[in-house]
Parts: structure tokens; C-alpha cells; sequence
């Protein structure tokens, strides 16, 4: 459990009294207790309020904020503040401002834009943290330290410069090795002393923000900078462990943030927390994959949704309102997939700058006659109602798909073959045909142990790590199955050709060579032509984007191209080693090939939906907890729809009600099923 002060699914969001007079702040906590609101995020944006200058701190209102929260009942996720740094800091320490990727220096504004590598942030972050920490570390009603807020953003200064080549320094231990793994020679790039380093960007080896002349540059640097903003994160963290080791820490990630290394910075977060911000017309599947990668950073532990909107944002194109019910529709989405706490941005709306059209639980109008405070109150009641009985139980999953941010940020740089290859996209796809049919999914990291999956599934798998080839082949020969696509196996860590041919490492494991890849135009299509059917396979199916062309060297055929010049040669096999199967995917199949093929291979395996039967848009999960299943049923559908339970008996928890067989649920609505 996160914290047992609270045993109970947290519910609140991010509070701002200090924006608003003292009749407001009695009115929002008279409002709270009528939502059931029990957990208030502050402090997020505080550092200028906090601290003036820089031997002054005020802490005066912080400690009447928490003092009256605690005695209204609410508890705190206090941050730190160091999301924005004052503007005195800006003015007197210039070096604590960034450095833009077209060479600009930036001036005080907006947030975010304190460089990781500045020796004043650092200093007064860590600062301000470890005052934070001695002084509320007995205070009854802090649960969890919230450091900072959504890092991101690259930085290019001089700082930054001097750091990246000490950060070479520690990663290659000399200059011969960076050369090597950088390829220096092309293009006579050869480095003799560290200083001739500078940073990649649109000064020297980048344009248009992902092209670049040096990957293996441009790859170090994406490295280094993900370092360094966990560096600065785990300066707060420290401080705050110093005075309440008994205390969680994290800080609110942001699902497929494409900047930061997620696995790399899970170790040093408590419990993970990440912001939900889906628009009205994004794939509910990809939202669920979003959750269940949050849950994979350390490997199935409950998170925290931290974020979401109870109405509506106000930073997409277009900003839909949420329709009735779908907040708490989309609030058990992600209970379903493993949040322990339900937490909105923002409690009350802010009346000026950036935010203010940012939907809320209390909106402008500031009474609680509105639908989002009605809806807000009446899943406040049921969580209350559900208590601790599915805190930190655990979704379980036979089925993986691997995600890494170090394979996607080489991709992104790629100088070819294709400018429609999407890492994300390609995920996605095979996580939708799996998600359609009720069969769960862990996503999963490089250095994720195998052995508890049956299936292992890891699309344009382009980097292959020092190791992990073996690893999968240690998984496949002990029985385990392992996909993987078109563009997989080309380099290793440094974006260097794994020469031989393609795919490189994997080739003994997956019984082919690729000879060459196709790029097709977007409006060009090839064939996918089954030479027999197998289970649900027959027949021809549509793919595109890259096509490799591939030769068995004792892998099965079960497919080959149905046009171009490469007309019959494989385009799908299958390769047994040891006593498990590697498959490999050679192009960008249609969805209608990966609903077959992946239903076949979970078939076969004895891996089966959570229902016995259920429709489009009607999404299930299982979380466990002391041997007790949790069943999550729901309808992304406007209307009923009907589905078939596996056999045995049921109870909604949400309402008593004893379930079993073939059942109706309404549209945008939630089961919540114990098995009896």
C-alpha cells in the first residue's frame, strides 16, 4: 500500500489556496467534504511564495495550509516546488536559465526552464527540498513527497557541454572509445581532446529537432540529458529521504513521454504517478497501454494517477468536453490497470493565465450545482464505499510487449529508410489486436525478467542491447514464445550496424536473413499471402510502410509477399529453438492479420480472454490481491452492451449485485467483480 495513513483509493487532485482569499479556501473545503475529496496536491508552483530571495524562506502559510487541511481531513501530496524557479533567481544567477536547441539563451518565463546542470538550481533545489522535509516531516498530514513537476525538456548550455563530456568520460573511459562507438571517421569527425565535444543541435550536427549527421551523437546526448534531470530529481530525493525515510517519494511522469528514459528513473521513485490527459478521440486502447506501461516501470506495482481532467482540457486543438460518465468511466480505466489513487488537475479552476479554461471539480461558477461536481461526488462516494478492498492488488498477464525509449529515440534519428515508421505506432498496433480481444498485457523494459510470460512480443526491436539477444534466446529454448518485426536487429547500443546481416544477433534465433528493405510510398500496399491457413490464419491480408526481404535459413514459412518483385518470398515465419518458437513479422501488417495471428499463437498457448464473449469497445482486466480476483468490466459504448462472463459466479462490488452468465452493462458504465 502506498500509505497506510490513508487505506483507502486516494481521491483529490492539485490545489492552488494560495491563489484565492481566505472565504474561497473555506468554501472549497466545505465543497471537498461534500465530493469526498481526501487528498490535496499543493505547494507545486510555490518556490517564489516560499523563498524571495535567497537566504529567505516563508513557510508561514504552508504551515496553516496543511494545519487546516489535516483538520477538515484532507490529507497532502506536498511537492517541492521546484517546477518554476523565481524570477530574482533568473536575474541574479543567469546561468540558471536554458539553453534552446537553436542556440538561444532563454530569460526568465513559462517553467521548466531551469537547466539540470546549473549549479544555482541545483543548490537551491536540493535546498529547498531538505527545509521542506526537516520541517513537515512530523506532520500528520503529508502522505508523499511530490518532487518538482512533468520534467522535460532539453537544455544545450555551456554547463550542459562540460557535463555531457564528463558523463563520456565516466561512460566510454577515453577518447579512442567514443571515436569507435560515435564512428568519427565519416565525415573526418575524429576527436583529440574532450573539448573539441560540443552539443548536438541545430548549431552543429542536428536539424528540424530529429535529423542528424551523427546518431550516435545525438543518441549519447538524449542519454545524457534523461541523466541529468534524474540527477537533479535525485538531489530532492535524497534530501527528502534524509529526514522521512518513512515517507514516499515520486514525481508525475507523463506516459509515452518521448525525452526521458522512464526505466532508468523508476528505481529511484516510491511508487510511480503519471498524468492522464487522452483527447475525446484517442484509441481507448492506447490510454490502456499508456496505464500498463506506467504499471511496468517496476514491474506490476500499483501507481498513482496523479492527473487527469474531471471535464476538459485546455492545451489540445480541441478541447472536448467529457461526456457524462466517462470521467468515471476513464477513472476506473486506470484503477483497472493498476492505480490505487484517483486524482484530478486541478480541484478548483484558476481564473487567469495558461490554465484557467483547465477543467476542475469546482468550476468558475464556484457552487456545486454543475454536472462535473455532481459526477466528481458521486465517484468520491463509491470509492469511499470500496475502501481498501483493491489496494494493492496486482494485474496479471502472460502476455508482454517490450517498450524501450533508448530503441526509440534511435529510430526517431534513423536517416532512413522511411519517414513513416512510428515505434509508437507499431507498439500500438500489436497491443491493440491483443486489447480487442480481452487478453491482458504487461509492457515491459529490456531488463524486465522473462520467465514469468508465455509470450513475448517486441515490435521493430531496431537496437539490440549487449545481452538481451541471449536472453531471449534463453526465454524461447526453455518454451516461451518471442515476436518480432520488420527493422529489428540492425544495430547495438551505439546505433552501429551489427554487420553480417540483418537481423543481426537475432538471426540464429529467429531462422532468417533479411537481404534488403523496402520502404513503400503511403499510398503503395503489398500482400501478405498465407500458403496454408493456420488456425485463425488464411487467406491474403494488406501491409506497408517497410517490407524486408527476407530468406528462411530453417525457419517455417507460413507466408510470403503477394506482388512486387519480391512476390513469394517469406513474409512470416516461424522458427523453433529449443522447446519455444521465435516468430518474425516481415512488414507493417493490416489489423485484421495481427487479430489472427495473435489470437492463434495466445491459443495456442492455452492464453484465453477474461470473458467468454464480448463486444467492440467493451474493455476487461483482472487485478489480484491475497488470492482474491478482482474482475473490471467496462463500457466505452454509449449503449448497453451484453457480455458473456467465464463461467462461475460474481458480486458488482460497486453494488451488491450477484452476477453470472450472459449480463447487460449500461453504456459508459463500471463493474467491479469478486469472483464467489
Amino acid at each position: 500500500m502506498i500509505n497506510t495513513k490513508l487505506p483507502k483509493m486516494w481521491y483529490g487532485g492539485d490545489y492552488s489556496p494560495e491563489q484565492w482569499d481566505e472565504a474561497t479556501f473555506e468554501e472549497d473545503m466545505r465543497m471537498f467534504k461534500l465530493a469526498g475529496i481526501d487528498v490535496a496536491t499543493i505547494n507545486v508552483f510555490s518556490w517564489a511564495l516560499t523563498q524571495p530571495d535567497e537566504d529567505t524562506y516563508h513557510f508561514e502559510w504552508l504551515d496553516s495550509l496543511l494545519d487546516r487541511l489535516y483538520q477538515n481531513g484532507i490529507y497532502a501530496c506536498l511537492a517541492t516546488s521546484t517546477g518554476a524557479h523565481p524570477a530574482w533567481m533568473a536575474k541574479k544567477h543567469p546561468d540558471v536559465t536554458r539553453v534552446d536547441y537553436e542556440g538561444r539563451k532563454r530569460k526568465f518565463g513559462g517553467r521548466h526552464n531551469s537547466c539540470p546542470n546549473s549549479p544555482t538550481y541545483r543548490k537551491y533545489a536540493e535546498r529547498i527540498a531538505d527545509k521542506l522535509a526537516e520541517r513537515y516531516k512530523d506532520h500528520p498530514a503529508v502522505l508523499i513527497w511530490h518532487v518538482s513537476n512533468e520534467y522535460g525538456g532539453y537544455c544545450y548550455c555551456e554547463n550542459c557541454e562540460a557535463a555531457f563530456r564528463d558523463w563520456l568520460k565516466e561512460r566510454y573511459g577515453s577518447l579512442d572509445a567514443v571515436n569507435k562507438a560515435w564512428n568519427t571517421r565519416f565525415w573526418g569527425h575524429t576527436f583529440y581532446d574532450w573539448d573539441e565535444i560540443v552539443v548536438p543541435n541545430a548549431l552543429s550536427e542536428e536539424w528540424a529537432g530529429t535529423r542528424t549527421n551523427f546518431q550516435g551523437i545525438s543518441l549519447d546526448y538524449r542519454r545524457f540529458q534523461s541523466d541529468s534531470l534524474l540527477n537533479a530529481y535525485r538531489l530532492e530525493y535524497e534530501a527528502l529521504k534524509k529526514h522521512t525515510p518513512h515517507i514516499p517519494v515520486t514525481t508525475n511522469l507523463m506516459g509515452f513521454y518521448p525525452e526521458l528514459d522512464y526505466f532508468k528513473w523508476a528505481p529511484y521513485l516510491d511508487v510511480i504517478s503519471w498524468d492522464n490527459y487522452p483527447g475525446l478521440d484517442t484509441p481507448h486502447s492506447f490510454t490502456a497501454m499508456t496505464h500498463d506501461l506506467m504499471r511496468g516501470l517496476k514491474q506490476g506495482q500499483p501507481f498513482m494517477l496523479m492527473e487527469q481532467t474531471p471535464s476538459q482540457q485546455n492545451w489540445q486543438p480541441y478541447n472536448s468536453l467529457k461526456r457524462p460518465g466517462v470521467m468515471r468511466l476513464w477513472s476506473y480505466q486506470a484503477v483497472a490497470r493498476g492505480a490505487d489513487t484517483v486524482m484530478f488537475f486541478q480541484l478548483r479552476r484558476s481564473i487567469g493565465a495558461c490554465e484557467k479554461y483547465h477543467g476542475a471539480v469546482i468550476e468558475h461558477v464556484g457552487h456545486e450545482h454543475t454536472r462535473v461536481f455532481r459526477e466528481c461526488a458521486e465517484l468520491g462516494a463509491e470509492l469511499q464505499k470500496l475502501g481498501d478492498a483493491t489496494l494493492d492488488s496486482r494485474f496479471q498477464a502472460k502476455v508482454a510487449i517490450v517498450y524501450d525509449w533508448e530503441n526509440r529515440w534511435a529510430l526517431g534519428l534513423s536517416s532512413g529508410p522511411t519517414v513513416a515508421l512510428d515505434y509508437v505506432n507499431e507498439i500500438h498496433k500489436y497491443y491493440d489486436a491483443l486489447y480487442k480481444q480481452n487478453i491482458a498485457v504487461d509492457m515491459i523494459g529490456t531488463e524486465t525478467d522473462l520467465s514469468s510470460y508465455d509470450i513475448v512480443i517486441a515490435p521493430v526491436l531496431y537496437m539490440v542491447k549487449p545481452g538481451y539477444a541471449a536472453k531471449v534466446e534463453a526465454f524461447v529454448e526453455q518454451g516461451g514464445t518471442f515476436l518480432t518485426t520488420f527493422f529489428s536487429g540492425i544495430v547495438g547500443e551505439s546505433d552501429l550496424v551489427t554487420v553480417g546481416g540483418y537481423p543481426g544477433e537475432l538471426r540464429k534465433l529467429l531462422g532468417i536473413w533479411a537481404e534488403e528493405i523496402d520502404a513503400l510510398l503511403p499510398d503503395m500496399k503489398n500482400e501478405i499471402v498465407m500458403k496454408q491457413s493456420w488456425k485463425d490464419l488464411s487467406g491474403s491480408y494488406d501491409c506497408g510502410i517497410l517490407c524486408d526481404l527476407i530468406h528462411s535459413e530453417g525457419a517455417e514459412v507460413l507466408a510470403e509477399y503477394g506482388t512486387d518483385f519480391y512476390k513469394g518470398m517469406p513474409v512470416l515465419t516461424r522458427n523453433r529453438f529449443g522447446t519455444g518458437d521465435a516468430w518474425y513479422v516481415a512488414t507493417s501488417p493490416d489489423k485484421d492479420f495481427l487479430s489472427d495471428l495473435l489470437s492463434s499463437i495466445c491459443r495456442e498457448k492455452g492464453i484465453r480472454p477474461l470473458v467468454a464473449a464480448a463486444p467492440e469497445g467493451v474493455e476487461t482486466t483482472l487485478r489480484a490481491k491475497d488470492g482474491q480476483e478482482h474482475l473490471y468490466i467496462l463500457n466505452h459504448n454509449a449503449g448497453t452492451q451484453q457480455v458473456e462472463l467465464q463461467p462461475g459466479s460474481y458480486r458488482n462490488l460497486l453494488t451488491g449485485e450477484a452476477l453470472s452468465g450472459a449480463i447487460e452493462i449500461p453504456g459508459r458504465d463500471v463493474l467491479v467483480l469478486r469472483g464467489e
